[in-house]
Parts: structure tokens; C-alpha cells; sequence
């Protein structure tokens, strides 16, 4: 398992099924990144409480809403004109670039607020729920794809 947060998501979400299930997860109102951190949270055996959890969410959610959602919408309303003009697709990979910096920095200021968290807990963690939120019961199965890829990762 990769050490640091950045490095695990890249492997996790490198896996087979993972892409569509992260997907699935988000057209549900889940963050991918607040996903991937969870699993990676589940790997090191980190306890997880209401208190950590609201932690996280606190640092999404305004990032996601102020800065990658903006990028990702601009980057879908460009889709179609894109394809038929080179300038714009051109751009259209520059935005695709600054969302997933966008998601970097998130996953490092996740793995900041994450960092003191003591690590090899006697606890069951259940980090993908409580993190999927209302996405979680409608996901089952993109949960399960995701906790498999976190054990090849």
C-alpha cells in the first residue's frame, strides 16, 4: 500500500471497475476524493468516528464546491464543441489538467487533516460509508469494486 494519499489514489484508481464505480459514487453526490481517502483511511486501520469524518467533509466541501466543481462543469459544457475545434480542446485538456491538480491539492489537504490520526485500530473502520453519505445505500456495489481494488493497491 502507498504510503501517501496522492500515490494510493493514482494505484486505486489505476484498477480495473474502479473508474465506473468512482463515477457512479459521484453522479450520487459523493466526492471521489473524500472515496479515495476513505479507503485509504480503511487500509491504515484508522479508526472512524463521527468527529474525523465531519473533519473531511469540512475540507471537501468548499474546495469541491469553489474549485473543482466549477472546472469540472467548464470542462463538460466544452465536451461536444471540442471535438470539432481544435483550439478548444486544447483548452479543454488545459481545464482537465487544473481539475485534477484541483483534486491533488484536495487529497493533500485530506491527508494533512488526516496525518495525526493514530494508525492500526482494534476498531472496525467504515470510513466508505459515513464518507458516501446517501450515496452509499444506493452503491452498494461500487463500494464493494472500490474496498477489492484498495487490496490490490
Amino acid at each position: 500500500m502507498s504510503s501517501d494519499l496522492w500515490s494510493f489514489a493514482l494505484a486505486v484508481y489505476a484498477r480495473p471497475g474502479v473508474e465506473d464505480a468512482c463515477l457512479h459514487l459521484q453522479s450520487a453526490g459523493a466526492s471521489v476524493c473524500l472515496m479515495l481517502c476513505g479507503l485509504w483511511l480503511e487500509q491504515r486501520d484508522v479508526t472512524c468516528d463521527e468527529a474525523r469524518v465531519q473533519q473531511l467533509q469540512e475540507v471537501t466541501v468548499p474546495w469541491d464546491r469553489e474549485v473543482v466543481q466549477p472546472l469540472r462543469t467548464l470542462r463538460m459544457q466544452w465536451k461536444t464543441t471540442a471535438e470539432a475545434d481544435p483550439v478548444l480542446k486544447g483548452m479543454r485538456d488545459q481545464i482537465k489538467g487544473l481539475e485534477l491538480e484541483a483534486e491533488r491539492a484536495l487529497l493533500s489537504r485530506l491527508e494533512g487533516t488526516a496525518q495525526g490520526w493514530p494508525r492500526n485500530s482494534k476498531e472496525s473502520s467504515d470510513w466508505l460509508e459515513a464518507l458516501a453519505g446517501t450515496a452509499a445505500n444506493l452503491n452498494r456495489d461500487a463500494l464493494r469494486v472500490l474496498r477489492v481494488a484498495a487490496t490490490g493497491a
